[in-house]
C-alpha cells in the first residue's frame, strides 16, 4: 500500500442514503467485541522475523498461507477458495511472472562524452524488466524530457505530440501536471490515474519507449527515496502476459531529482523552467542534446504460482450474494539492509494489521448470528507489486463480480489508540461509503475528508481492483484526530511512519502498541457488513463515477 498520513475518499452523504441506512440497521446483529490482545499477537506473529517478510514465492508466503489458514479454521471459517474435486479449499491460485536482476546491475550517464557510473539504489532504482527480456544491454540510448507522461485526448491533453521515442529513454514527472499548482485540467490536487507511476510507465510502452525514468521528488510522490528504492530494487512480479512489452518497456526506474537537475543542466536546460512549461498543455517533448544513458543486466524470470486466501461464512437466504472483507497478506521480503543491516522487511502496520483484522472480522461472523448473504474473507498476495492478488481475483473471480454486494478492503491501520475520525482511500464517491458514514457516526467517528489528495491513494489500495470491474469498494483508514493529542499528534505520528517506516525494516510489531483503536473501529466495520450481508440492497457508485456504468452493465444478475 501507500501509507498516507491520512488518506480519504470524498464522498458526500446523501439524505436518501441516510435514511436507507436508518431502516436497514436493526437488520444488522449487535456487533461483537474485538480483543486488542489478539490482534497484538497476530499481528506480532505475522510481522516476525521467522516470516521473513512476507515476500510472494518464498519461504515466507507458506508460512504466511499456513498461519492464516490455521487461524481462519480456529476462528470457525469455512473454506471459500477454489473448488478441487468437487470441493471448496482455502486458497486460489495465483499465477504470477516473477522477475528478478541477476548480480550487479550497471548503469552510466554518457554526457558528452564523458561516462557518470550510477549506482543501483543510489541515484538510481531500476526494476528487474517484465517486458519479455532476459537480459537488458543498452548503449548510448537517447534522453528525452516528456513532461509527465500524459496522454488524455478527454483533456485535449498530449506531452508526446508524435516524438519518436524508438531506441529512447523518456524522462517523466511524477504525479499531474496539476500538482504544483493545485488548479488545472487534472482535479487540482486530487490525483488522477494519470499521475501514478505506473500509468507513466504504461503510456511510454504504448509510445514505444525503449524505457521510463521518473523523476523523484517526495511531496509529488508522497514518500521519500528510501521507499522507491525498498519498492524497485527487489524480486519483481506482474500477471501471467501474452504481449507483455504492449505495457512495460525495457527498462522502468526512477532516478533522484539531483541527478536530473544536473542532467538537464549539461544538456543546457533548466529542470525548474521545463517543469513548469510541462504544466500546460502548450508543452512540446524536449531532448536532452548530449545525454545518454547505458544499462547492463541480466534477467531471471520465471512463472511462479502465489495464493490468495479465501474464508467462508455462507449465507442463509442468498449464499450466492457475497459481502466480501478484504486485506493483503504480502510485503516486500527480504532485500537491501538498512543501515543497521536489517534486511527483513516485516510490515507490520503494512500490512500485518489489515490480516489480523479480517482474521478477527472472520471470527466475529463465525460466532455471530448467520447472514442472508454470503461473507468472504480475503487475503490476497502480491498488493506491493502492483495489487496483483486482487486483480487476479477481481478478474477471476471465485463469486460473480456482478453479485458481489461491496467490498471493505483493510490496509495498513493503525496499531495505536483511538481517534475521533477516520478516512478511505481515494476520492471516489460512492453509497457504500455513505453508508459507512451513517454507521460511524452512531459509533462516534466523524468522516474525514481527504488532506492529502495529491498522494493517488485511490489507485494504491486492492479496493482499486474491485473498482475497475464495477464492484462497489473501499479501503478503510484509521483517523488522525487522536483522543489523546489530537489532530496534530495524528499527524505527527503519520509522518513519521511515512519516513522512517514505510517500505522498510524498522516496519515492525511493538510492545507499546495498545491496538485500541483498531477495537473501536472493527465493530463499526463489521455492523456495515452485516447490513449489507442482511438487506437484499445493492448499493452503487455515485451517478458521475466512471465505474457505475460498469456496474450497471451486470445489473440484470441482481434482479
Amino acid at each position: 500500500m501507500k501509507r498516507r498520513p491520512l488518506a480519504s475518499s470524498l464522498s458526500l452523504l446523501l439524505a436518501s442514503t441516510l435514511l436507507a441506512s436508518a431502516a436497514i440497521a436493526d437488520d444488522a446483529p449487535k456487533a461483537p467485541t474485538f480483543d486488542p490482545h489478539r490482534l497484538s499477537e497476530e499481528v506480532k506473529t505475522l510481522s516476525s522475523d521467522a516470516f521473513e517478510g512476507r515476500g510472494p514465492a518464498t519461504e515466507g508466503e507458506a508460512k504466511t498461507v499456513a498461519y492464516v489458514v490455521e487461524q481462519m479454521k480456529a476462528a470457525g471459517l469455512q473454506p471459500g477458495g477454489a473448488i478441487e474435486n468437487g470441493k471448496r479449499t482455502w486458497t486460489q491460485p495465483v499465477p504470477l511472472g516473477r522477475f528478478e536482476i541477476s548480480g550487479t546491475p550497471s548503469f552510466a550517464l554518457n554526457a558528452n562524452g564523458k561516462a557518470q557510473a550510477l549506482t543501483q539504489g543510489k541515484e538510481i532504482a531500476v526494476r528487474a524488466s517484465m517486458d519479455g527480456s532476459r537480459s537488458v544491454d543498452i548503449e548510448g540510448a537517447p534522453l528525452v524530457f516528456v513532461g509527465y507522461g500524459v496522454k488524455a485526448p478527454e483533456r485535449n491533453w498530449d506531452d508526446f505530440k508524435g516524438v519518436d521515442l524508438k531506441g529512447k529513454i523518456a524522462v517523466v514527472l511524477v504525479n499531474d501536471p496539476d500538482f504544483e499548482t493545485g488548479k488545472g485540467d487534472f482535479g487540482g490536487k486530487a490525483m488522477t490515474y494519470y499521475g501514478r507511476w505506473t500509468y507513466k510507465y504504461e503510456e511510454a510502452a504504448r509510445q514505444g519507449a525503449l524505457g521510463v525514468l521518473v523523476v523523484h521528488e517526495t511531496a509529488p510522490a508522497s514518500y521519500g527515496w528510501n521507499t522507491v528504492k525498498n519498492s524497485n530494487t527487489n524480486t519483481m512480479f506482474d500477471i501471467v502476459r501474452d504481449k507483455p512489452s504492449e505495457v512495460h518497456t525495457r527498462l522502468e526506474g526512477w532516478i533522484q531529482r539531483d541527478l536530473a537537475v544536473s542532467m538537464f543542466k549539461r544538456a543546457g536546460l533548466d529542470f525548474d523552467a521545463l517543469k513548469k512549461q510541462a504544466q500546460t498543455r502548450a508543452f512540446k517533448p524536449v531532448a536532452l542534446k548530449g545525454e545518454t544513458l547505458s544499462a547492463k543486466f541480466d534477467v531471471d524470470a520465471k512463472v511462479i504460482t502465489s495464493r490468495n486466501i479465501v474464508g467462508l461464512v455462507e449465507g442463509s437466504k442468498r449464499p450466492d450474494e457475497t459481502v466480501i472483507y478484504s486485506a493483503h497478506w504480502d510485503h516486500l521480503g527480504i532485500g537491501e539492509p538498512d543501515a543497521k543491516g536489517d534486511r527483513i522487511y516485516n510490515g507490520a502496520v503494512d500490512n500485518a494489521t489489515g490480516t489480523a483484522a479480517l482474521i478477527e472480522m472472520g471470527r466475529a461472523f463465525a460466532h455471530g448470528p448467520k447472514p442472508e448473504r454470503s461473507v468472504v474473507f480475503l487475503n490476497v498476495t502480491a498488493e506491493e507489486k502492483g495489487l496483483l492478488g486482487s486483480e487476479y481475483y477481481a478478474t477471476h473471480p471465485l463469486y460473480p463480480a456482478g453479485k458481489t454486494v461491496g467490498v471493505i478492503n483493510m490496509d495498513a491501520l493503525d496499531p495505536n489508540g483511538q481517534a475521533r475520525n477516520f478516512t478511505t482511500s481515494g476520492s471516489a464517491k460512492l453509497e457504500l461509503l455513505d453508508q459507512l458514514v451513517a454507521v460511524a457516526k452512531t459509533y462516534g467517528l466523524s468522516y474525514e475528508n481527504d488532506p492529502h489528495p495529491e498522494a493517488g491513494s485511490f489507485f494504491r489500495s486492492d479496493h482499486f481492483s474491485f473498482a475497475k470491474q464495477g464492484v462497489p469498494a473501499f479501503s478503510y483508514e484509521s483517523g488522525n484526530d487522536l483522543v489523546v493529542g489530537g489532530k496534530a499528534a495524528g499527524e505527527a505520528a503519520g509522518k513519521v511512519y511515512n519516513k522512517e517506516h514505510y517500505h522498510q525494516p524498522s516496519d515492525e510489531w511493538k510492545a507499546s502498541w495498545t491496538f485500541a483503536g483498531l477495537a473501536h473501529d472493527l465493530p463499526m466495520l463489521y455492523t456495515l457488513g452485516a447490513q449489507l450481508a442482511n438487506s437484499d440492497r445493492w448499493p452503487n457508485w455515485g451517478k458521475d463515477s466512471e465505474f457505475r456504468a460498469i456496474r450497471d452493465k451486470t445489473a440484470d444478475q441482481r434482479k
